[in-house]
């Protein structure tokens, strides 16, 4: 492990590889292989995303458990694909078979077409709304009090009983999408971690010392030299006419407040490492921090000082890419003298 951040300081999680992404190896090869790689850098666990182009996401964070020994599937749980009672009976079935815990990034929407093909026709905010209901009953079930009984909106239950309990230590920790005031409210009501899409961190709200615990979700680029690390990121992503047409026509379909956010910001080369372009180009669905060790550091310390202590990474092309993140992380965290 070379991760040397105290364990109570920051908690990294990175991303699953795609269906169809071109890496030279299979599916199968390539998760495996970003597994691997995020135990050994000390990462906490992987985000393993779901919607309707990729293959199912409990299927995918199997084969992250058999591959790893700690490392914790951070799944992301849409209300539409499943009953709350399925989503607690997997993991505590989960749990009982190999002990390990998940994390869970709860998803109120998706993408639009997604939904409509689906007959989902929720507005936005009220998407909020039945994700905390559905929350909740997945978490009075896993906590193991009694049969659960809830009367809500959207779910009702009654006398509903859970087998096997799960293991107090296994208790799944909480993410949910927290870029816009809908979002924000229900991690507040279900006591999850809110994870934003950010800004530069010297436009971001200040969240140190809110009882709201926050996380972003970025890529990073970086190397000792910061020559080195943007010739790698113009190289990895360069610009792509026909991925700009397709993030415009995302982002005219959506109702996602993030995507909006995002595809309104400019990306700005005058020496700050925040970088819009594989977002732009339609290569990534988050923000990149490219720059040397001192320039990442310096921008990751300010999310850090404003209260965002979960970073979800961009997939990692290569354990060298996680290494030299982590020289930045250990960077941004040391104590200012």
């Amino acid at each position: 492990m070379n991760n040397n951040l105290p364990d109570d300081a920051l908690e990294v999680f990175t991303t699953c590889p795609p269906l169809g992404s071109d890496g030279g190896k299979s599916q199968l090869e390539q998760l495996i292989d970003v597994a691997r790689w995020s135990e050994e850098h000390g990462c906490k666990g992987m985000l393993v995303f779901s919607d309707n182009s990729q293959l199912d996401a409990w299927l995918l964070s199997q084969v992250v458990i058999q591959n790893t020994r700690a490392l914790c599937p951070l799944i992301a749980i849409q209300p539409i694909y499943m009953h709350p009672y399925t989503v607690a009976k997997t993991l505590t079935s989960i749990g009982h078979l190999y002990n390990r815990r998940f994390y869970l990034n709860m998803v109120a929407g998706g993408f639009k077409n997604d939904l409509i093909a689906l007959n989902d026709t929720t507005p936005h905010d009220q998407r909020y709304d039945r994700l905390i209901e559905y929350t909740q009953i997945i978490q009075k079930l896993l906590e193991g009090s009694g049969p659960v009984s809830f009367a809500g909106e959207f779910y009702k239950v009654d006398k509903l009983k859970l087998a096997p309990p799960l293991a107090p230590e296994l208790f799944p920790g909480i993410f949910v999408s927290g870029s816009s005031d809908a979002g924000v409210s229900a991690a507040r009501a279900i006591g999850a971690v809110a994870i934003k899409y950010p800004k530069p961190a010297s436009e971001e709200e200040i969240h140190a010392g809110d009882s709201l615990e926050c996380g972003i979700r970025v890529g990073i680029i970086t190397r000792p030299d910061a020559e080195e690390a943007w010739r790698i990121a113009m190289t990895r992503f360069p610009e792509d006419r026909k991925g700009q047409l397709t993030r415009q026509l995302a982002s005219k379909v959506s109702d996602s407040v993030w995507h909006h956010q995002l595809t309104e910001l400019e990306t700005k080369r005058d020496g700050n490492p925040y970088w819009m372009v594989p977002f732009q180009n339609y290569k990534t669905m988050c923000p990149y921090l490219v720059g040397s060790y001192e320039e990442v550091a310096e921008e990751m310390s300010r999310y850090f000082s404003a209260g965002f202590r979960r970073v979800i990474l961009d997939v990692p092309p290569g354990s060298e890419d996680l290494a030299h993140t982590f020289e930045a992380f250990n960077l941004a965290m040391q104590p200012v003298h």
